[in-house]
């Protein structure tokens, strides 16, 4: 009897022992699901703090950029607008030496009429002639394009020059080889500078277009 005694106890205090073991492992992981909970926020505030951090800097990007293309697109006008005010007094020299006797220069035109609007930087005329010209600091080959639709329109929207002859011109600060081929192929007039000066880069046996 007394050996099955013990061996109950020893049965009991083994029990005891399990039971003493599992609520210390119990107590270790609940401090360690605990330690990694507040691992778990203090990573998520810091995440939360980056992607604020991120966003704010996005913020001030997108600012920055819009303020440098709004400088940029300042800058650009105002090289356009310094080309025309050199092409304006060069012009009626420019297509005289070429056999066109212009003798008025008017600036900035703006025509709306019909629910269609047309806006010239420079038209070189006479009694017969008009020749529109578009100024642009870097000339390209949308600018070109750009112009050629002007053209189209002015008979149209300027009644005043309906029995004259339309020609074009394009004029630029710089004018890439391949876009000043383009125009002249397209029948414009190209104006660009040589040194100090403006010049016309057609051939002395180029043929205008005539709208």
């Amino acid at each position: 009897m007394s050996a099955v005694a013990d061996e109950i106890w020893a049965i009991l205090r083994g029990i005891s022992e399990t039971n003493r073991e599992l609520a210390e492992s119990h107590k270790q992981f609940k401090e360690e699901h605990n330690a990694f909970k507040e691992d778990h926020k203090a990573f998520r505030e810091a995440q939360l703090e980056t992607e604020r951090i991120i966003k704010e800097l996005q913020r001030e990007t997108a600012r920055e950029i819009k303020e440098v293309n709004k400088s940029i697109g300042r800058l650009t006008n105002r090289l356009g607008e310094f080309v025309e005010e050199a092409v304006r007094p060069a012009a009626v020299k420019l297509f005289r030496e070429c056999g066109i006797d212009v003798h008025e220069v008017q600036q900035n035109i703006v025509v709306k009429r019909d629910g269609e609007g047309l806006e010239i930087d420079l038209l070189v005329v006479n009694d017969k002639d008009a020749v529109a010209i578009e100024c642009k600091s870097n000339l390209s080959i949308d600018d070109v394009n750009e112009h050629l639709e002007r053209l189209e329109k002015i008979k149209r929207l300027i009644p005043r020059y309906k029995e004259n002859r339309i020609l074009g011109a394009v004029a630029g600060m710089i004018i890439p080889e391949n876009v000043a081929m383009y125009a002249i192929r397209k029948g414009l007039y190209v104006i660009g500078q040589n040194g100090d000066h403006l010049e016309l880069r057609n051939e002395p046996s180029f043929a205008a277009k005539v709208w």
